[in-house]
């Protein structure tokens, strides 16, 4: 019963937000997230310490506005989420385009499967969703919701077009199967993670915990890697669906190493987009909390 009592709450509010301008959306939940912005003080602490880790020449008043736009960047996600299934190409040709696609089309001709390193950063359900709405359907890497109708729910969503959830309780065997077919998957890689199934190497030149998952199928698959983010691009006032060139992996005769060397590679591209766009990142997140043995917490 709890279930669908917060199915049906959900898909409310979802419907209401999906029917509105979307002017109109973004300021009711900008009431909502500048709530949440006053209200959650754990998560805007955490914001405000990860600023102050990874960006400690950002004056304060930089972080607090970068922490604003973090809130209200939710927000718009929200309210593009709740309209995604209204989308067609037709009328989502005026305000979100793609960068770099060719970059992409290169990697998939070589068919062994394409890896898209990306985090949470701008729009990141937007990016796959726009990706299969123009003819390039997906897998993504997710973790299961708590509540199993919702989890349906959202599924539902994200796959109207050809997209695949591959969950994180079993993704290992289904990022090779679908490398070996040759198809994409798009892997969330800028979050805290804990050994064995994460390493530790630097990010913003901190030590932290990232999955090595990502590295481990390139290397073994010769898949490739390349990164791809979905970007609120403001002198254009539109998302910008953005790919990168492939990254360059190399092999020795030690996989650990190379293991090693990809997954810091991997950080070090996020690391740089996350610099051009500050204010998209999710700094809310505890991202340095697992620490390697005998360091004391971050936070």
């Amino acid at each position: 019963m709890r279930e669908r009592i917060e199915f049906w709450l959900v898909t409310a509010v979802a419907r209401s937000l999906g029917r509105l301008p979307r002017s109109l959306s973004r300021i009711l939940v900008r009431i909502l997230t500048w709530s949440c912005y006053l209200g959650l003080s754990r998560l805007r602490g955490a914001g405000e310490r990860n600023l102050m880790l990874a960006l400690p020449e950002l004056p304060r008043l930089d972080r607090n506005r970068v922490l604003r736009h973090v809130f209200r960047n939710l927000g718009w996600q929200l309210v593009e989420f709740c309209r995604m299934p209204r989308y067609t190409r037709a009328n989502t040709r005026n305000w979100i385009r793609t960068e770099g696609l060719e970059h992409y089309l290169a990697a998939q001709a070589r068919g062994k499967g394409v890896l898209i390193l990306t985090g949470h950063l701008g729009a990141w359900e937007l990016s796959s969703f726009y990706h299969s709405l123009m003819g390039h359907p997906m897998g993504m890497v997710i973790r299961r919701l708590d509540n199993r109708v919702l989890d349906e729910y959202v599924n539902g969503i994200r796959c109207l077009h050809g997209n695949r959830v591959l969950h994180k309780d079993d993704f290992a065997r289904g990022l090779l199967t679908a490398m070996r077919a040759g198809q994409a998957v798009g892997i969330l890689m800028d979050t805290n993670m804990t050994p064995p199934q994460g390493m530790f190497v630097k990010f913003f030149g901190i030590t932290a915990c990232t999955a090595s998952g990502l590295a481990r199928v390139a290397l073994k698959t010769g898949a490739a890697v390349l990164p791809g983010f979905c970007l609120w691009e403001e002198r254009e006032k539109q998302y910008v669906l953005h790919f990168g060139p492939e990254l360059a992996i190399v092999r020795s005769k030690n996989h650990e190493a190379d293991v090693l060397a990809l997954t810091q590679q991997c950080n070090d591209v996020l690391e740089s987009w996350i610099r051009r766009y500050p204010d998209q990142w999710l700094w809310i997140h505890r991202r340095w909390k697992t620490r390697p043995p005998g360091e004391p917490s971050l936070y």
